[in-house]
C-alpha cells in the first residue's frame, strides 16, 4: 500500500506544484482550481464559496461528507491551493493539497463517524483571506465545529531544525524529521490522543499555543489562525515550514526536494488520527 500511496501522492505533487499565484500566474491558479474541482466533485456535493470584491475575488472549494452520525459537529480539514509568488510551491502547499485529496478519497469511500468538511482554501498567500472569510461566516451562522485542521507543508525533512524560541531544541530535538501539531489552548486537550495515533506512523511532536499565538507570530502563518481568532478549536499540521525548509517561497521549492516516504507516513497518520476525532 505504501508504494501505491507514494505513487498517487507523487502524481498529485507534480500536478499541483506549478506557478499558481493570483497575480503572477492567474492561469496556473485557475487550472489548479479546476483540477481540484474535478477531483472532488465525484465524491459529493461541492460548494464554491466565493469571497472578496470582483477584482480580487477568491474561491474556496468545500466538500461536505456526511459521516455516519450527521448530528455530530463537523471536522473541517483544509489546505490552501494558491501558491507563493515566484515559486512552484511543492511543499507550500502542493503537499497539503495532495494530502487533502487523498483523505477525501478515503473518507468518501469509508465515512468516519463524524461529518467531514474538506476545504481547498484560496488566497492564503495574501494573508489567509479565504480562510478568514469562511471562519467569519461560520461564526456568524453559529456553526459548531469539533476541530479545524490546516494542512500546511507536510513533505520536507532536514538534518537541521530551527525554532521560534531559543531553547526549544532541547525539547523537540535538532533534526527536522518529525511532523508538528500546533494547536490553540482549547484544542490542546485533543493533542495527546492525536499525537499518539499519528505517532504510530510518523514521529509527531505537539505545541499547544496560548492566547491564539499572539506572542508567537510564526505559528499563525496558515489557515488555522483565522479559526483561532473566530473562537474555534483549530490546529496546524506542518513540517515547520521555513524553520526547516530553505526552499520556502523560493523557485527551488520543487517536488524533487521533498521526502516522499516521510510524506506518505504523514498522510497515513492523518488518516488514522482524524478518523478518531
Amino acid at each position: 500500500m505504501s508504494s501505491e500511496l507514494q505513487a498517487r501522492l507523487l502524481a498529485d505533487l507534480h500536478q499541483f506544484a506549478v506557478p499558481r499565484h493570483a497575480c503572477w500566474d492567474p492561469l496556473g491558479l485557475m487550472a489548479v482550481r479546476q483540477a481540484i474541482r474535478e477531483r472532488l466533485e465525484p465524491l459529493g456535493p461541492l460548494e464554491e464559496h466565493r469571497f472578496g470584491s470582483s477584482g480580487e475575488e477568491g474561491v474556496n472549494l468545500i466538500l461536505r461528507l456526511p459521516g455516519r452520525d450527521a448530528q455530530l459537529a463537523p471536522l473541517l480539514v483544509g489546505a490552501h491551493y494558491d501558491g507563493p509568488l515566484h515559486s512552484p510551491g511543492a511543499d507550500d502547499n502542493a503537499s497539503g493539497v495532495a494530502a487533502l485529496l487523498e483523505l477525501a478519497r478515503r473518507w468518501a469511500a469509508d465515512p468516519p463517524l463524524r461529518p467531514i468538511w474538506l476545504v481547498a482554501f484560496d488566497q492564503e498567500e495574501w494573508g489567509m483571506v479565504g480562510s478568514a472569510a469562511l471562519a467569519q461566516e461560520l461564526r456568524q451562522a453559529r456553526q459548531p465545529l469539533k476541530l479545524m485542521v490546516s494542512l500546511e507543508m507536510l513533505a520536507f525533512t532536514s538534518e537541521q531544525q530551527s525554532y521560534p524560541v531559543p531553547g526549544m531544541e532541547a525539547v523537540y530535538g535538532r533534526r527536522g524529521d518529525f511532523i508538528a501539531l500546533v494547536a490553540n489552548a482549547s484544542a490542546g486537550l485533543m493533542l495527546p490522543s492525536l499525537a499518539r495515533a499519528m505517532g504510530r506512523h510518523v514521529p509527531t511532536k505537539v505545541l499547544p499555543v496560548p492566547n491564539g499565538g499572539k506572542a508567537l507570530p510564526d505559528v499563525r502563518l496558515s489557515d488555522h489562525s483565522p479559526f483561532w481568532d473566530a473562537g474555534y478549536n483549530a490546529l496546524m499540521v506542518t513540517d515547520t515550514s521555513f524553520m526547516r525548509n530553505p526552499h520556502y517561497h523560493q523557485i527551488s521549492d520543487t517536488v524533487e526536494t521533498l521526502d516522499l516516504p516521510f510524506f506518505a507516513t504523514v498522510v497515513e497518520g492523518l488518516g488514522a488520527a482524524l478518523r478518531s476525532v
